[in-house]
Parts: C-alpha cells; sequence; structure tokens
C-alpha cells in the first residue's frame, strides 16, 4: 500500500499545535484523535485504545514544543507508527518537507554533529541518512568515570570518534504499552540509580510509583535533549505526559490476510490488551531443565508461580479447522501455526551474555519465551538485559553502517572487545555489560519497521532469520513465513 505518512499524520495533528504555542481551549473545542483511530500498514490496520476516554486529546505537553528546535513528544513516538518512528514513515516526512521537519535536527538527528552541511537538500539527505534509512536517533553518552573499560578506538564513518563520549545509534522506543515494560530505554539508563533513577521491581499497583517516577524523568532528559529546551518541562507537564503515555495501548487489530484479529475466539487487538494481566516477574523462568541442578526461580516474581513458555493465546481458537478452505482461513491458520512455533519451538541459547553466563549454564534448551517471557506481551517481564549479538561484528545482519568501538579491559589480561555498541556497559561502566540491552514490547510490530536497537533488521522476515542463523535452529521456509504472519498480527 503506498501513502505518504507524514501527509496523512500532519492532517490529524496539525491543529494540535504541536509547534506553536497553545491557547488552552475549551474541552468541546479541543483537537482529539478517535479512540480506535484506525492507521494502515502494510501488514493491516493498527488502532490505539485510550483507557482513560473516548479519544486522545492531542494539546496536551505530548504535542507541544516545549524547546527550542521545534520538537515535541510526537516527533519521534507517532501514532501511526506504532509510536515511535518507521523508516518508511522518516522518509515520507523527509522528502514532503525536504529535510526540515523538526525530527530533522542535528543535535542528535544527524549521523554526526560536526562537519556536516544542511544548507541544501542533499547535504540534508546525507546529514540525516541513518535517520530515514533506519530510523536511528544519535545518542551521545560519556564513558563512566568508574568503568571497568578504556576506549582504545572509535572507527565512525560518520565523523563522531569521540572516545570520551560515545555516538550510539539506537531506534526511539515506542510511547505506548508502557505499563508493561521493566525498564525504560533501550540500555535501562533511565532506570538505573546511576542517572538518579530507580530499577523497576514489583509493586502492587501497575503502573507502580517507580516506572511513573522513570517515566517523568525520561520526559525531563528527552526535553533537555532532543528538543534542546533551555529549562525542564514542569511537575505538571510531566505528570501529563505520563498519564497521556500510560493510558495507551496499541496493537494491530486488522490483517490485510486474515482479517478481524478479533474474530472467530481471537483476542488480538488493543482493547483485550489494554486489560491484559502484568506485573514485574509475571512468568519469571523456572529452572528451564525441569529444576535437575535444584535452582529456584530468578526472584523477580513475587508469589514464585511456575513459568510458561506459552507466552501468547491470543490466536487459540484459530488452530482448529476452519469451515472453509478460504484465502481468510488459511492466513488464520498461518498465524495460529506462527504462535505455536513462538511458544514451544525448541531452542538451544548459548553464548547470550546476561543469560548463559549470569545461570552457569552453558547451552540452555528454551523457546522464544525464555526471553520473551511477558503474556500476550512478549518482552521481559524484569529487567535483565541480554545481548543476543545483534550489535556485535560476527551478526548475522549487515551492521556495517555502525561504528567500531575496541574496549579493553582495565586488568589482566586486558582483554579487547570490538562491538558497535556498548549498551548498558555504558550506563554501568561494567565489563559484563558489553552489548547488553533490553527486549521490547512485541506488539504492533507491523508498523514500526526496522527491528533491533540499531535498525540492522528491515523486516520482520530479516528477525526471524537473525534468530535462525544466530542459534541454529532450522527454520523451513514455511515456518519463517507463519512467524512472520503471527508476528505482524500482534
Amino acid at each position: 500500500m503506498q501513502f505518504n505518512r507524514y501527509v496523512f499524520i500532519t492532517t490529524l495533528l496539525v491543529f494540535a499545535g504541536v509547534i506553536t504555542a497553545i491557547v488552552e481551549p475549551t474541552l468541546a473545542e479541543r483537537p482529539l484523535l478517535p479512540n480506535l483511530q484506525p492507521f494502515p500498514n502494510r501488514s493491516g490496520i493498527l488502532q490505539t485504545f485510550n483507557s482513560n476516554g473516548d479519544a486522545l486529546d492531542l494539546t496536551g505537553p505530548f504535542f507541544q514544543s516545549l524547546g527550542t528546535n521545534g520538537r515535541a513528544c510526537v516527533s519521534c513516538h507517532q501514532p501511526d507508527q506504532g509510536w515511535t518512528i518507521s523508516a518508511e514513515g522518516v522518509q515520507d516526512r523527509f522528502n514532503t518537507t525536504k529535510g526540515t521537519d523538526p525530527i530533522f535536527r542535528t543535535n542528535d538527528g544527524s549521523n554526526c554533529d560536526h562537519h556536516v552541511d544542511t544548507s541544501t537538500v542533499e547535504g540534508r539527505k546525507q546529514a540525516y541518512s541513518l535517520l530515514t534509512s533506519r530510523g536511528l536517533i544519535r545518542i551521545a553518552i560519556p564513558v563512566p568515570t568508574n568503568a571497568e573499560f578504556t576506549v582504545e578506538n572509535v572507527m565512525n564513518s560518520y565523523g563522531c570518534n569521540e572516545t570520551a563520549v560515545l555516538s550510539m545509534y539506537r531506534r526511539p522506543l515506542p510511547a505506548t504499552n508502557l505499563r508493561f515494560i521493566s525498564a525504560v530505554m533501550w540500555d535501562g539508563r533511565e532506570s538505573a540509580p546511576q542517572t538518579g533513577t530507580q530499577r523497576i521491581v514489583y509493586e502492587t499497583s501497575n503502573p507502580g510509583s517507580i516506572l511513573m517516577a522513570d517515566l517523568a524523568h525520561q520526559s525531563v532528559d528527552a526535553t533537555l535533549g532532543h528538543a534542546q529546551a533551555a529549562v525542564a518541562p514542569t511537575a505538571a507537564q510531566q505528570a501529563a505526559i505520563v498519564d497521556f503515555e500510560l493510558a495507551m495501548s496499541t496493537a494491530q487489530a486488522f490483517d490485510f490476510n486474515a482479517g478481524t484479529l478479533d474474530d472467530n475466539g481471537a483476542t488480538a487487538g488493543p482493547v483485550t490488551l489494554s486489560a491484559q494481566r502484568f506485573f514485574i516477574g509475571i512468568n519469571d523462568p523456572i529452572d528451564p531443565l525441569n529444576n535437575v541442578l535444584n535452582r529456584p526461580d530468578l526472584g523477580f516474581n513475587p508469589f514464585h508461580d511456575p513459568f510458561t513458555p506459552v507466552i501468547y493465546d491470543l490466536f487459540d481458537s484459530w488452530t482448529a479447522p476452519q469451515p472453509s478452505n478460504s484465502a481468510v482461513s488459511k492466513a488464520r491458520a498461518s498465524i495460529a501455526r506462527g504462535q505455536a512455533l513462538f511458544n514451544s519451538r525448541p531452542i538451544d541459547i548459548a553464548g547470550v551474555s546476561g543469560l548463559n553466563d549470569e545461570i552457569g549454564i552453558a547451552v540452555l534448551r528454551g523457546s522464544c519465551g525464555t526471553c520473551h517471557d511477558s503474556p500476550n506481551v512478549g518482552n521481559h517481564s524484569f529487567p535483565t538485559p541480554l545481548n543476543i549479538g545483534v550489535g556485535d561484528l560476527t551478526s548475522p545482519l549487515d551492521v556495517g553502517y555502525l561504528p567500531v568501538i575496541t574496549l579493553r579491559h582495565k586488568t589482566a589480561p586486558f582483554e579487547v572487545v570490538q562491538t558497535t555498541d556498548p549498551g548498558r556497559a555504558l550506563i554501568t561502566g561494567k565489563w559484563s555489560d558489553i552489548g547488553r540491552v533490553k527486549g521490547p514490547v512485541l506488539r504492533a510490530l507491523a508498523s514500526r519497521a526496522p527491528y533491533f536497537h540499531n535498525g540492522s533488521a528491515a523486516t520482520l522476515l530479516e528477525v526471524i532469520e537473525f534468530y535462525d542463523k544466530r542459534f541454529g535452529i532450522h527454520f523451513t521456509a514455511e515456518e519463517k513465513a507463519d512467524l512472520v504472519a503471527f508476528l505482524s498480527a500482534l
């Protein structure tokens, strides 16, 4: 389907005062985005359900320019792109505005922030190429003073070769479905004592006070950094942003092949997602070797409930034989098979920093749900960042567009590692945290390509093929197609 996302979403949002100051309207005059507004993507239709009312108010601080460069939260968190950005959507904005939309700013939107020329369209095309091709924002993070390593060298083809402050290229995370997350930001830096925030732990309420405080802190950092504000948003503005975000549940609602995703007993879509039970540690894995090592659970689930690898049950009703052999029935059967593969296909997990090394098992027989354990959501239900190899130079995917960073341990035997992104190590300073990042919520995937924190998978098929090669799973062509169909329907 060919359409210009920028024009479509601008038609809906331009009157909301994203760029200019807003005069507070009366309730009847407030611009609103209808609840469950349909947004088409290449697989079907995306919808967002607002648990606080019948429509999304587009006049709040999430949509206001609180800084000096014209940006608002919505600049990098678009409702038609799963409340993040897709590379296709950013390219549409570049084509429509010739690279002058507020997302195109050199403080973090350009590949580097020095020795760049944005005075011409061609110059802007080159300066923002990672943003338009991979949906990447450049994050400058200083190396911790107490780090267990030194940065020996940075080979950055865009010019940001500094070793004291490293330029990381990462996808903006969705600003929806946030009550399911166990850490804020890929590296968890907004849920870490190093930044004055707290690690998210179990609380009796969901969302809990820690998550809300961390999201408020993130709204301040984003406004001061990405929007280049002179002053932080007020406490009232922070609270309004957090309340807006936490009220949203976003998911695919319609599939062009399978039809409505809550039909015939299926329970996908954003309304059902909004009622999904969750707490930190809800599916904390018990010893995956059936307790033969007499290991306790990992300690995150306060109720010590047993782990289940059956993560998704959204399409259970579609596993039964369909009354017809129609194209819709075949598409639904493919989605159901993909769900079953996600839940049950054995995977020999090895070499994953943050998992194999932490539990002392070199090869762990698991499944997709070993890491994507949150029921019907698919992210980590507890704060455990992992390095599955996405940012490694040996990744099965192309990472040649990313910098090569050489790190050396400060103590003997002075081990050396090369990576494209040190991940959580830039927050904690720990050698063991190199490359570790959190897993995202696996809903609304069809709207927000490319995938992984560095945008290295252009499609969901490339995601599947990464896992297939990385862990030697040996999926058949049909199994890959079924998994893509299932993930696209989330």
